[in-house]
């Protein structure tokens, strides 16, 4: 009877749990249970012979029966709690909270619930373009590519061509995002993205240049906070290329912590235009500012003080955006910067004591101190769009190349990329050009929906870039020599270098993953804990214990699910875990799902263990926030496989990512439990998720080698992978000469053969005093059309090994080169 009431226990516990089932019913639980074990020791008679057997036994239900009980609840549990919490929690700053409220949550809380709602990921629009913006990618976006030329971009000119800037502005490349209403060309942010990674497939320059007035900047924060005033007078010039922005945030003193930037604006009054203007006196330093050396209108945050109370009763106003013609009295655009020798415009900006009147305040008065929360809510969305494109087209243009020039390329006999060594590092790259345009897609049909989502798009930007780095060194091993000869033939070294410029920008990588990711997910993405810490931060007492109390009854619930959950799904691998579809990925579904209720468990934990300490554990946030980041990565895989229509060619690379993301959780979870500060918690969650020892294992040899031979040739399997990328298929083009060469390696792949086969075997000799392909005819190995088609195949391979070479005193630009110092310079 005793394992019986054991047992029953158990299975009460987990289904109230599971549930999430309120107290009365734990409490009516618990009285059951209570009055059985009773009776089982009282051989079945209902008498108190043991009275205070019964009070023992019944105490947990009267426990629970009273905190069920709101009043009481207050007074002797949540009352308590709320004054503790209140006690020890930092108050959130200013900007800290403006943060915070930036942006919306929409599937990350999904993932941080623990029990994903299938409908708001499949019911995410797929990734479409209207007639328009088709004809915009298929015309204009191809044109400009065919205009670039990338090593003279970087290398003679170190900026754009004159025509392709003429041609950008005047067909709207930099008023995207603006309204139509005003002139611009209102496209979706899925367009956006596309034009910005065609154009980077061709130029990250030119990627960068089209992406910074489409991201942050003034652009997007005149749509949304300007007056109609700053709206007619700018809109328009700025869709017409007429106006080039730039947006001034990071200073010296103040890089990934821009909030503790050093400029200023004071409120005062002064003359404009000959008369005595209300108006701000701004001082500032700005640096790596894209855009700026060739800005004509200049975007500026600062802090505002209002010493004389001119505008209001607050001394310290707040962070304040300014828009500034860049020719406007005391305005400084300094020399340029040369960020990774990479052609795009980056410089640094100051001013002192330049007066600006209040209308050039961008909102006027009305925004004024709520600058840092306009900026991250367009940060929100730019980022959604801009470094993932980049990014990600860089994988599939890495890929591209890559696989073409492992089929071309031959030693020992055979193309490199059949060897496994090669094949490695190639089906590494297939699996990130799947992941990442999957990724890329969805999060910018998300921002078409209306969401702004600030944590995905900061995982997907650290993520997506950190991948770029990868992938572009994969691409670098797998090319050799071939890859790192720079020149106007080399197609991967301008991407390759630029790499460090995406890992930087927009929030730097280290920070981004460690403090930024986890930490600001787990406050807006968490179901309660974010109420549970306003609540506490209320400053009516009294309104501020019910919303807690509301709050921390929901979350003991929450952590009572997510325990059961998580040992239930642990020790069944997942078998019962909800899955929206019934075919072959239900399995990665399943997956999903019980990886994310483990997930809410440890984030919960960690969170409510570490409070203020998350932020200096960044080793154990960074490694939630890769979780956090496999989950949405898979989430986004599925969702594309559900969208392209279950293709069959895909369904191995699908299930090859699955595996490896699985895995990859797997790894991150036991790196938190190892190094989890409390031991007790440490065992007990590594019990919880992993009862049974982890089993996950990644793709195999097999299955990768078959992804990496599977884009050794042209097809619809390939073109699917680098979809996007800009693809010449002029035999003169950089990229042109790889295409053509593969069509021609590829269609004299039997011929050959038998080639390769008669020099095996001595028939023939490859010598560069004899001419193999003549003496193949002569040996009647093989015919005269043979020889022709071959001839033209080897002819396209030495266009492809080629590698560029120079007159030594040929490269260098005059401009950059620095006079030696005297002697007596130097000796100073």
């Amino acid at each position: 009877m005793v394992w019986v009431l054991l047992i029953l226990t158990l299975v009460a516990v987990a289904v109230l749990a599971m549930r999430r089932a309120p107290l009365w019913q734990w409490a009516f639980a618990a009285l059951v249970i209570g009055a059985l074990s009773r009776i089982s020791t009282d051989n079945g008679l209902w008498l108190m012979t043991d009275l205070l057997g019964w009070i023992l036994a019944l105490l947990p239900a009267v426990i629970l029966g009273l905190l069920s009980l709101t009043p009481i609840r207050k007074l002797v549990l949540t009352g308590p709690a709320y004054g503790i919490v209140k006690s020890i929690l930092p108050r959130v700053s200013r900007t800290e909270q403006e943060a915070l409220d930036a942006g919306t949550v929409g599937w990350d809380a999904e993932l941080f619930s623990g029990r994903p709602d299938w409908t708001k990921l499949l019911g995410v629009r797929k990734p479409t373009l209207s007639t328009e913006e088709q004809a915009f990618l298929d015309g204009p976006c191809e044109k400009v590519c065919s205009m670039i030329d990338d090593w003279d971009t970087r290398n003679n000119r170190a900026d754009m061509p004159p025509a392709v800037w003429t041609y950008l502005k005047e067909q709207g490349f930099l008023g995207m995002l603006i309204g139509r209403e005003h002139g611009g060309l209102g496209f979706s942010a899925q367009a956006q993205s596309q034009v910005v990674s065609k154009i980077a497939s061709r130029s990250i320059a030119a990627g960068i240049t089209v992406m910074v007035p489409n991201s942050l900047g003034p652009g997007e924060l005149l749509e949304k906070y300007g007056t109609d005033a700053q709206k007619k007078k700018y809109l328009g010039r700025l869709a017409r290329g007429q106006e080039v922005p730039c947006f001034a945030l990071t200073g010296p003193h103040a890089g990934s912590d821009a909030a503790g930037m050093r400029d200023v604006g004071v409120v005062c009054y002064d003359m404009y235009e000959g008369k005595k203007t209300l108006g701000v006196k701004l001082s500032w330093d700005k640096r790596y500012i894209t855009l700026a050396p060739v800005a004509t209108l200049l975007g500026l945050a600062f802090h505002l003080h209002d010493p004389e109370h001119l505008i209001g009763e607050t001394d310290n106003v707040g962070i304040t955006l300014a828009l500034v013609p860049a020719k406007y009295p005391g305005v400084k655009i300094g020399r340029r910067h040369y960020p990774s020798r990479s052609a795009f415009m980056n410089g640094p900006t100051q001013g002192r004591n330049v007066f600006i009147p209040m209308d050039f305040l961008i909102g006027g008065k009305e925004y004024v101190g709520q600058g840092w929360r306009m900026l991250m809510e367009c940060l929100s969305t730019g980022r959604a769009i801009s470094l993932p494109a980049i990014g990600t087209v860089s994988i599939k243009h890495a890929l591209r190349v890559t696989s073409a020039y492992a089929r071309i390329r031959r030693q020992f006999g055979i193309p490199v990329g059949l060897m496994e060594g090669v094949a490695e590092p190639l089906s590494r790259m297939v699996r990130s050009s799947y992941t990442f345009e999957a990724s890329r897609a969805l999060t910018a049909s998300m921002v078409d929906e209306g969401q702004r989502p600030s944590v995905l798009s900061a995982l997907l930007k650290y993520r997506t870039t950190e991948a770029m780095r990868d992938r572009f060194n994969d691409a670098m091993d797998i090319h050799g020599g071939r890859a790192v000869q720079d020149g106007p033939s080399n197609y991967l070294f301008s991407g390759y270098a630029t790499v460090p410029v995406a890992i930087t920008v927009e929030g730097a990588n280290i920070l981004t993953r460690t403090l930024i990711t986890f930490a600001q997910g787990a406050l807006r993405a968490h179901p309660y804990l974010y109420a549970e810490i306003s609540a506490a931060q209320n400053k009516d007492k009294r309104s501020g214990i019910a919303a807690f109390d509301k709050a921390f009854t929901g979350h003991v619930s929450f952590i009572l699910r997510n325990m059961a959950g998580s040992f239930l799904h642990a020790i069944s691998g997942g078998r019962f875990a909800s899955t929206p579809v019934d075919h072959e990925m239900a399995r990665w579904y399943r997956q999903l799902s019980r990886y994310s209720q483990s997930f809410a468990l440890v984030g919960d934990w960690t969170v409510a263990f570490l409070g203020g300490d998350l932020k200096r554990k960044q080793r154990l946030s960074g490694r939630m926030a890769d979780i956090l980041s496999d989950l949405y990565l898979l989430s986004s895989v599925l969702k594309r496989y559900e969208d392209d229509g279950r293709i069959e060619e895909d369904r191995p690379v699908v299930n090859a990512i699955a595996r490896d993301l699985i895995f990859s959780m797997e790894q991150s979870f036991a790196a938190v439990f190892a190094n989890f500060p409390n031991v007790v918690l440490r065992n007990l969650m590594r019990v919880l998720v992993f009862p049974l020892g982890r089993h996950a294992k990644p793709a195999s040899d097999r299955e990768t080698y078959r992804l990496a031979r599977s884009v050794l040739q042209p097809g619809a399997f390939r073109d699917r992978l680098t979809k996007g990328t800009y693809v010449s298929m002029d035999p003169k083009d950089v990229t042109g000469v790889l295409e053509d060469a593969l069509i021609k390696i590829t269609g004299a792949a039997e011929i050959e053969t038998k080639f390769i086969r008669a020099i095996k075997k001595g028939v023939i000799e490859r010598r560069l005093d004899r001419d193999a392909i003549s003496d193949a005819v002569e040996k009647g190995v093989l015919t005269e059309a043979e020889a022709a088609t071959l001839r033209l195949a080897d002819q396209a391979t030495d266009k492809v090994i080629k590698v560029d070479d120079f007159e030594p005193d040929e490269l260098g630009s005059k401009q950059l080169r620095r006079e030696r110092p005297s002697v007596e310079e130097a000796a100073e």
